[in-house]
């Protein structure tokens, strides 16, 4: 697992607990409910340890990218809301915004092309299942092999990661000196969505490889003032990367539990097929079902992406807008 954010944090000096007092009580409402806001979406996303196998499923992906899509929608709200307007010297705020952007939403189109991937792949199962009675083995196993295929677009997700992590560290550095009030609000609470965008992104990454070099291990710097939302992020990355670590797909070509279990099911059918033994219909038909629902389902994590790719476009225009305009 990769490691980031473990150096000195930059914001330490533009975000100490007694400098909250210079913020103006308006803009620092704002940010207590931003913040306050992300912690709850946060902690939304934390499984019981009851529920601990719905962990990469696709019931949780729908909700986790659902979940940034909203996070994202709320920061261009916040742009609104402080009626930001980056003057000339701040210039190099919204090169940075950009660029970080750019390298999410390569980010969202990978994980969209590998969903389409899927949902063809899947074509296949259903035509594997089409009769119960006489389970195609031909189909599975042309089913197994596309799924096991690469991906470049998902293989290209670590780079794309390291480089985000890279962009968010010089984003850090390049405000280290005194900034506006408005400024400190904006990047405060974009530091926490880049941190929750970061992680969910990495796991989702994880998730479609079916490995775990890609997952990182965001920590927040003991020299920066505690933000509300940090105890539900550690306590959410502990989880995940706990069941990861427990659960890991070593010889899997993917994370996400619900292709995983039609996979096993399909090699029992398989199995008993082979044996030339009656299959188990009650199994047959339930993953007959499963193999209709998962593509449906899978339609929905790709609107969600879709969603946050629209939103931070547009989030990304409404800076840069009052940015040009201002300038």
């Amino acid at each position: 697992m990769r490691c980031f954010f473990s150096c000195v944090n930059p914001l330490k000096a533009q975000f100490p607990k007694k400098n909250n007092a210079c913020i103006s009580p308006p803009l620092l409402s704002l940010l207590n409910n931003f913040e306050t806001s992300l912690r709850l979406s946060i902690t939304k996303l934390i499984l019981k340890d009851d529920d601990k196998n719905a962990f990469l499923t696709v019931s949780w992906m729908i909700q986790a990218m659902r979940s940034l899509c909203e996070t994202h929608q709320s920061i261009k709200t916040l742009v609104t809301d402080l009626n930001l307007l980056v003057s000339h010297t701040e210039e190099s705020l919204m090169y940075a915004y950009s660029d970080i952007s750019s390298k999410l939403l390569q980010l969202c189109d990978a994980f969209i092309l590998e969903l389409d991937r899927i949902n063809h792949v899947n074509l296949l199962l259903k035509l594997a299942f089409s009769n119960a009675e006489e389970f195609s083995l031909s189909q599975f196993n042309c089913w197994r092999q596309l799924m096991a295929s690469k991906n470049p677009s998902i293989e290209n997700c670590g780079e794309v990661l390291s480089s985000l992590v890279e962009s968010m560290n010089r984003y850090h550095r390049l405000y280290k000196k005194k900034q506006s009030e408005k400024v400190k609000v904006f990047m405060r609470a974009l530091y926490g969505v880049m941190v929750k965008t970061l992680y969910i992104c990495s796991v989702f990454a994880a998730a479609f490889s079916g490995s775990s070099k890609n997952i990182l291990y965001l920590t927040i710097p003991k020299e920066m003032e505690e933000v509300p939302w940090e105890q539900a992020f550690m306590e959410l990355q502990n989880m995940i990367n706990r069941e990861i670590k427990n659960t890991l797909f070593s010889d899997k070509f993917t994370g996400i539990k619900d292709i995983q279990a039609v996979e096993s099911g399909a090699e029992k059918l398989y199995a008993e097929v082979q044996k030339k033994l009656a299959p188990n219909m009650l199994m047959a038909e339930l993953l007959k079902r499963s193999v209709i629902e998962i593509p449906e389902r899978f339609d929905i994590i790709s609107n969600e992406t879709r969603c946050l790719r629209e939103t931070m476009i547009s989030a990304r225009e409404a800076l840069f807008k009052r940015g040009w305009n201002k300038i």
